[in-house]
Order: C-alpha cells, then structure tokens, then sequence
C-alpha cells in the first residue's frame, strides 16, 4: 500500500448520491478528501459532511483498542483489554445465554452508517443467521413508501436520474432536496437552464430546497396523498389523462377516475391547507407539461399514512403517461435495478428455525423493557439507538439495564456506547474492502483500503469472522475473503442489469453502470405486470386498493404538528461531533409560524421548551413564515451536549406506519412554551461523539 498519492474512493454514507472520491494520502493518511470529476454523475461534486472527512477519520477520538466498562451505565468510564479478551468474554457470554435463555434472548441492532453491503448486510447476517439470534426489522428509514411503491410500480424502479435533464417540470415533493439528494438539484438546475424546467416544491417546511424552487407549496403534516388524489380528481375531469398510456400499462384506470371524484378541491384543501386556487394551478402544470419529473422525499413516508402516500403519488405519472417520455416519471428509488445476490451474501439458510422472532427497530425501547422471553443482549453496530431511535428515553431507560450484555462496536465512544459493557473499535470505510449499489444512480462502486486500519480497530467483516471462530461456528461461510463475497454477491441470476458486472472490472474501473432498460414497453414485477392503479394485492393484505388518505393517528392533545427534519451539515446524528459541521449549524431551532408565536407571546430566538407525553427538548426559537401555523420542524439529530436537552428523539412516537413496519417520526405532536426567565436549560452528561 502506498504511502501516499491519489486514490479513487466512494462515499459510505446513507446518501442516494454515492458520490465518487479521491482521497489524498501523505504518510499513510487521508489530508484531503475532493469528488471525482471523472465520475458520470456526481462529476466532483460533494457536500461539506464529506469534505470534512479526513477530519473525522483522523479524529483523535476515534476508538483506538477494545474497552470494558468500569463504571456505571451511561457514565462513559471504560479501561483497556485486548481483543483476545472481547472476543472471549463477548462469546462467553452469549454461549451461557443460548444454553439458559435460547438464541433468541440475543439481538443485533444495526442499520447503515456504511452503506458497503459486505459490512452492512453480509458477514454480520451469516453470523446472526447461524446462530439463531432474534432478527432485526430493519425499517427505520424507507420501508413505508418502499412498500407503497412497490404496490403500484412492483419494486424499487424509476427513471434514470441523468435522464431528468430533459424535464421540463420537476416537483421535490416532501424532500429537502438540496440537503439530502444534492446531485439531483444539479440536475434540475441543467433542465432549467436549458429547457426552462419550472421547479415546484411540496413540503411541511420552507427549507433550503423550498427556497430553491420556482413554486414553493406549504403543506399540513401527513396530508399529501389527499393533495395527490386532488391532482387526480383534476386531470380526470378536465380530460389531461393519457388514455392510450392508461389502457395499454396499466390496471383500474377507471375505477380510480370513479374513486377519485370524492377528492374535490375545496375538500382537499381544507385538508392540506393548500388553497383551492393552487390545486388548480398545480394540477393543470402536471397536467399541460411533457416530460414532467416527480421525486419523491423520504419526509411523508414518517407518518402513519406514509406507505399510502408513496403509494398515491406513484400513480400520478401513470395518468399523464409520463414514463414513455425521456425525463418523464418518478424517483422513489432505484435499488431494485443494483440488486445483487442476497442469499449468497446474507445465507438465510444458515437459520435453522424459520420462526425465530422479529423486533421491529423503531420498537427497540419497547422490546427492550417489554418483550418475553426478555432480550438478554445487544450488538449494535452502524448505528447510535440512544439518539436515532424514536421514544428515546424508553430507549435509554432500556440501555440501563444491568441484566442486559451490550456490546457496542463504533467509530466513536457514542451515546450508545456508553451503556455498553464491551466496546469494540472499528474501521472507517477508507480501511476496507467493499462493494456499493446505489438507491438513486445506476453505478456499482468499490472500495478499496486506502490506509491502514486505525490502531486496533476492524472492520465488521473482520470482528464477525472472529466471533463465529469465537462461537466453534466452521461453516465456510465465515472463510471466505472480501474479493469472494462480492464475486459471489454480483453472479446474481435474475437480474440482466448486472450482466456482465463483477469483482475483476470494478476493480479496474471503480465504478460500472448497470445495463438498464426504460421500464416502458416492458412487463413490472406487479401480479399484473402493468400498474396497478387498482391493488388486488393491496386488498387482499387488508388495505384500500385504491390509493386512499387516510389521517394520522391523533398523537394527544398537544397543539402542534411535530416534524424533527434532517439538517444540512450532519447525517442523522453523524458528523454532529465535528466541530466544523457544528458551527457551520450553529445550533438547533424550532421553526414556529409568525401567527403561533404571537399568540403564545413567543420572540424570535428565545428558548423554549417543547414537550409532549414521551419527554421534553428545550430549543432556541425561529419565529417566521417557513411552516404553516400549528406545524413546528426542527432540523438534525443534536443530543447529548453538556448543559442541553435537545435529543429531539424524546418526543417521537415509536408507533408502527401503515406499511413495511416503518417509522412514524413526523406523526408526533407537541406544545411548546416559552422558558421562565431564569430557567436552567437542562443538563445532560457530557458527549464524546455520534456516528450514525
């Protein structure tokens, strides 16, 4: 390994980008981290979270050597051990409760803090798998309006992104878009420079991307699959359907014209409080304007009627005919064309009993009180549940238990880590080996170590393999290297988009675009093969199949419409320890509508205190007309800073969505209060980092 020069890299984050890298290397470590101009998309573009990486890698907080905790849960106190003694006592452990308790009493708790499939979904599954550990519903982020889609559109398929510069409209709708998906914005910026594309923004919160827009439209919270069936009622009675489109590609065309004639504007809009005028307006754009681009956020999909939505905003483009014009459909996601080999990767049939139980991960404070037989241990990995998990304090006051084994294996001493009994250091992505898909362009990318692991620290591959040798597991699965798992994960059959694709020519040129097709003429992966406007699936599942609004449950009698939205400079609660993210953020605020603020005798930029059932934050104030009145959004995962309450988790509601078992953040409601001159702001112990 060179100890220095310039090295093609990928980005790890959970970011549909994927961005291509290049690292700069000195004396064996990363001083500078640039985008790749020679990548197709992302073309040397990169946000300020990624740009500070070398920062974060180098970080002389970085976990440098396996821990034991010496003091009480949650204090943070640790002294060193090696890893041959993690390892043993780990095992131990485990091996006494599958003996007393069963399998099940273990479970592993992670999601994707490194998007490299190896590490996030691959050793760890054959480990988990053979040992019979309850499973982890992994449905924090997406798993709503991924269902929702697939009802309609039979998977995780959209257009081509690089194909949206030739859209003449382009609706973010519940997506803070500059923020979150920054390539995207370029390239609705290159159609409106030279097509003229009109760009409309549908969101709860007038954030940077709203601002961006040629139209900005404030929304209530949990209401746009009413707005989208308003659309409908629109385009059907004023003839701007594609008739042709709808008899050939798709199913219950008509009865949706029928079902759709209850969503009138004026009903709508006392629904969404958009005004009646705007529906119009918004629906004859959709309507005159060929091709026309819907990307749809992640935002509304945290509500309880968030599958439906996906589910409802997905038929839009069916009715103009949009998907057989070059920069006409939609974006929820494309990972259904990247899709690799999971039953190599992953060996479900490792697991001997097909019964094993599954915990849903937004009810991890819920299962870790509650449920029976109890769960006796934890393994958290590419994950911080002490601030991304809703209903945080159950959380936390689940972590304190001293009859739960917590093993914690990070990065970073995280708020997490502090309640565990062993600590495990692990590599940065920049140390490994590892194949990446991503969820919104069509390139695979691979990752190569760059540098050296960081002191003592290693990969998940390799912590997994130890524990399986640890556990007497000689399956062979457990041997093989990184270079057979991902030749292994990319021979998928099934999948013509990775023909031709594996490890030799990724290897050689970093990054491969999958051999995709236009979805049109073609057959979808629905029961139907078309679009299935009317679900027979749906209703034999129980749901409406039609697309329905369906209200948000009444979350109690607090005021205000919670909505606690990423930020610009973090990434769930990572980089919210660097110091350069912090003050490029500042620091948290609630954005309060300028009519709610004057009635409570609010001013903007003083602190407030903002509670509900589950907990309490105190946060400084943005009074303003950025929400609607009755709507409050603050944006990023703050927590845990001395002297602060300002773990906005503590307010979300752990109840399940309508579809996938996703999560339901954006459905809480609380009040807020100005703070009593001369109130301590509250205290927390003080905070070493985050880093998922």
């Amino acid at each position: 390994m060179r100890s220095n020069g310039v090295f093609k890299s990928v980005c790890p984050l959970d970011c549909p980008d994927q961005c291509g890298l290049l690292l700069h290397k000195e004396d064996g470590k990363v001083v500078k981290v640039e985008g790749d101009p020679e990548h197709p998309v992302t073309k040397g573009n990169i946000c300020n979270k990624v740009r500070n990486m070398a920062e974060r890698i180098n970080d002389e907080n970085r976990l440098k050597y396996p821990m034991k905790r010496v003091g009480a849960k949650g204090e943070g106190k640790f002294e060193r051990i090696s890893w041959d003694e993690a390892i043993e006592t780990i095992t131990s452990k485990w091996k006494t409760l599958i003996q007393t308790e069963g399998p099940e009493s273990i479970l592993p708790y992670s999601f994707y803090g490194n998007m490299g499939l190896l590490n996030a979904e691959g050793m760890d599954r054959r480990f988990f798998h053979r040992m019979g550990a309850s499973q982890l519903e992994r449905s924090i982020c997406n798993s709503a309006g991924s269902a929702g889609y697939r009802y309609t559109m039979g998977g995780s398929y959209g257009i081509d992104p690089e194909d949206t510069i030739h859209s003449k409209l382009i609706i973010f709708w519940g997506i803070n878009t500059v923020s979150t998906n920054m390539h995207q914005v370029a390239l609705a910026q290159k159609a409106r420079k030279q097509n003229g594309a009109k760009i409309v923004v549908i969101d709860v919160h007038k954030n940077q991307t709203g601002r961006l827009a040629d139209w900005f439209i404030p929304i209530l919270p949990g209401t746009d699959s009413a707005l989208a069936l308003g659309i409908m009622h629109i385009l059907f009675a004023e003839n701007m359907v594609d008739g042709g489109f709808l008899q050939q590609y798709t199913v219950g065309f008509e009865e949706l014209r029928e079902h759709v004639i209850q969503y009138a504007p004026s009903t709508v809009s006392n629904i969404t409080g958009v005004p009646v005028d705007d529906i119009y307006k918004l629906a004859r754009m959709y309507g005159n304007t060929s091709p026309s681009f819907i990307r749809i956020g992640n935002g509304p999909q945290h509500h309880d009627n968030g599958g439906m939505f996906v589910r409802t905003i997905s038929c839009l483009p069916a009715l103009t005919g949009q998907w057989i014009i070059k920069g006409g459909g939609a974006i929820k996601g494309n990972s259904g064309y990247l899709t690799v080999d999971t039953t190599k990767l992953q060996r479900p049939r490792l697991l001997k009993n097909k019964q094993t139980r599954v915990v849903n991960m937004n009810r991890l404070g819920e299962a870790l009180l509650s449920l029976e037989p109890p769960v006796k241990s934890l393994y958290v990995y590419s994950c911080n549940p002490a601030v991304v998990a809703p209903e945080g304090q159950k959380v936390r006051k689940g972590l304190e238990r001293e009859d739960l084994f917590v093993v914690v294996h990070d990065l970073f001493l995280t708020e997490t880590a502090k309640y565990a009994d062993i600590v495990l250091p692990a590599t940065s992505s920049f140390e490994n080996t590892d194949l990446y898909t991503s969820y919104w362009h069509h390139y695979l990318q691979i990752q190569q170590p760059v540098i050296e692991p960081y002191e003592e620290s290693k990969s998940n591959v390799s912590v997994f393999r130890l524990l399986a040798k640890g556990m007497g597991y000689e399956d062979s699965a457990f041997e093989e290297t990184e270079a057979e798992m991902i030749a292994e994960a990319l021979a998928v059959r099934g999948n013509p988009c990775l023909d031709g694709i594996d490890y030799k020519n990724l290897v050689e040129k970093h990054y491969v675009k999958a051999k995709v097709k236009p979805l049109f003429p073609g057959k979808l992966r629905t029961p139907s093969g078309k679009i299935e406007l009317y679900s027979k699936r749906m209703e034999a599942n129980g749901y409406p199949p039609l697309p329905t609004y369906i209200p948000i449950v009444k979350d109690g009698d607090h005021p205000y419409h919670f909505i606690p939205a990423p930020n610009h400079n973090f990434l769930n609660s990572t980089f919210s320890n660097n110091q350069k993210h912090i003050t490029l953020e500042k620091e948290p605020r609630l954005h309060m509508n300028i009519e709610d603020a004057a009635v409570a005798g609010i001013e903007d930029g003083e602190y407030v205190r903002v509670w509900n059932q589950r907990g309490e934050c105190q946060l400084k104030v943005a009074v303003g007309e950025n929400v609607l009145p009755g709507v409050v959004v603050t944006q990023g995962l703050w927590a845990d800073l001395e002297g602060t309450k300002q773990l906005v988790n503590t307010l979300t509601p752990d109840r399940i969505a309508d579809m996938g078992g996703g999560a339901t953040f954006f459905s809480g409601r609380v009040s807020v209060e100005k703070l009593v001159t001369g109130t301590t702001r509250g205290h927390f112990p003080p905070r070493v980092d985050t880093s998922s």
